[in-house]
């Protein structure tokens, strides 16, 4: 395109296309980003959830070495230490995490949770940190000598057992280090493969993708522990009767309704089942899973206790398994909870965030209407922007599961913005020197004002005794005003007044007038 004579029509042709394919890969960028931070936002949450897992297999595998140690305390013992090793090792890597946060700047939302995904898009912070030239600086060492050192102390627990050499070889193989060989087919060292010259979020995803396999690698190892002892002949007097219930408290009047289910889904059929000593025909009660559904009229409000037996055939004798559980019953809504975020009025022009819900009943099941009220994004959330009027109604009707509907309301006082006080130098009175006046910033500040609404003064009057008023735009002095200030004798009060400022929103009120006392 930049060969030979080109007429100006071209050259601007040319020109558009250019800027076209920086847009381009300027919106890939983004979505690219975009992209890393949803997946680290999912391995984020599966760590979580996979941490939970683990405390669990890991409370059972210590249960199980009280009832049978000559079976169980070894096995919980090394459980226990791979627990501690990795859980040493995933904090280790959230320190590498808050580095690159802390270097690069980056500011995780404190409403939504997340990451400015977008915004790390810096290629130098782990490339400075980790990498001189062609080899590690000291930090990139130390990332490298902590992964061998966890995988020694993986190794180290597992030993040489043969039935551990499978789980140790998934093991290895998940945290293999081996140089690894480039598109240009040449072999460079792990840490420069996975992390140099790639953009911040990405190399963030990557650290919480390693925590992931920490976790699941913690996983696979205590389960291994747990198999390795379990025989497959399990005597139902070791499982325990569980109640589900559908929900966890009910209205008064309504039915209880929820499922009994023995320890798993086993599918073994039982030969009875009562409840509260009344029989339960099994041919109705039991589903395909070997679940029995309880259907039943629901006490008063308060909590109450469900007891009967599951009975079972097992060696050709019946074996009875007790039902123990509990279910909350509250009382049906009658009044909704309504409440401003930021205080007990709403303000006139500028947004007003609130808090709309109905006790027991789920947000979809909600509705709130009001003059200037909208619903926002989030479980319950309104804002609201009165306009006129000294009051404002709110009416929420919510829908029960039964299909009644409930309603209440509440009245907000409407208030307009406060008169904002004026200030010059952050000084809405007292003595100054005179430059420090006559360089000095007029300000119209709202104080003690919950909401962050800045102001930007327009206009003001400065009064200079034995001076006539002068009147400034914007938020400092003009010559004349400059000329008239240097006239005034020392501990003449001057005064700024009329001081007009406007907002992104509603109509401000001039702010107070400022008197300051010349101290030179």
């Amino acid at each position: 395109m930049a060969g030979g004579k080109l007429s100006a029509r071209q050259k601007m042709i040319n020109l558009m296309y250019l800027v076209f394919i920086a847009m381009m890969a300027m919106n890939m960028s983004k979505e690219v980003l975009s992209a890393f931070g949803l997946m680290e936002a999912k391995f984020a949450d599966s760590n979580a959830l996979t941490s939970e897992r683990n405390e669990a297999l890991l409370a059972d595998l210590d249960k199980k070495s009280e009832e049978k140690p000559e079976d169980f305390m070894i096995p919980a013992a090394k459980a226990k230490e791979v627990s501690a090793a990795s859980d040493k090792f995933y904090r280790y890597i959230e320190t590498l995490k808050n580095d690159l946060l802390k270097q690069g700047d980056y500011k995780i939302d404190p409403e939504t949770g997340k990451l400015p995904f977008e915004a790390m898009d810096k290629t130098d912070i782990l490339d400075e940190a980790w990498f001189t030239g062609d080899r590690m600086t000291k930090k990139g060492q130390e990332v490298m000598s902590k992964i061998e050192e966890y995988k020694s102390e993986i190794r180290r627990i597992l030993g040489k057992d043969i039935k551990a050499q499978k789980v140790l070889a998934n093991f290895d193989k998940t945290f293999s280090t081996e140089k690894v060989e480039n598109k240009d087919g040449k072999k460079i060292d792990w840490l420069d493969y996975h992390f140099k010259g790639f953009p911040a979020i990405a190399s963030f995803t990557k650290l919480t993708a390693f925590q992931n396999d920490v976790e699941v690698t913690e996983a696979n190892i205590i389960n291994y522990y747990l198999g390795n002892v379990l025989t497959d002949a399990v005597s139902l007097d070791k499982y325990k009767a569980i109640i589900l219930a559908d929900k966890s408290a009910f209205f008064a009047g309504e039915k209880f309704q929820g499922r009994v289910v023995i320890g798993k889904y086993a599918k073994v059929p039982p030969t009875g089942l009562s409840i509260g000593g009344q029989a339960i025909d099994l041919n109705e009660a039991i589903d395909s899973t070997g679940a029995a559904r309880l259907d039943f009229n629901v006490g008063g409000v308060g909590e109450h206790e469900i007891d009967g037996t599951f009975t079972f055939m097992e060696d050709g004798k019946p074996l009875e398994i007790p039902i123990k559980g509990n279910y909350v019953v509250v009382p049906r809504p009658n009044s909704a909870t309504i409440s401003a975020d930021k205080m007990n009025v709403v303000y006139r022009g500028v947004v007003n965030p609130m808090t709309i819900s109905f006790a027991g009943v789920p947000d979809n099941k909600v509705s709130a209407t009001g003059a200037g009220l909208k619903k926002g994004s989030g479980m319950g959330k309104y804002t609201m922007v009165p306009t006129s009027g000294r009051e404002v109604t709110i009416n929420v009707t919510a829908t029960l599961d039964d299909g009644s509907k409930v309603s209440d309301k509440a009245i907000f006082r409407i208030k307009d913005i406060p008169k904002p006080t004026g200030k010059l130098n952050g000084q809405s009175e007292g003595k100054l020197p005179r430059n420090n006046v006559e360089i000095g910033k007029v300000e119209s500040v709202l104080e003690d004002f919950d909401f962050d609404l800045p102001l930007t003064v327009t206009s003001f009057k400065i009064k200079v005794p034995g001076q006539p008023s002068v009147t400034c735009s914007g938020n400092r002095l003009n010559g004349t005003a400059k000329g008239a200030l240097r006239k005034a004798k020392r501990g003449a009060a001057i005064q700024i007044f009329d001081i007009k400022a406007r907002s992104n929103g509603p109509i401000i009120k001039p702010a107070t007038p400022v008197v300051i006392e010349l101290s030179n």
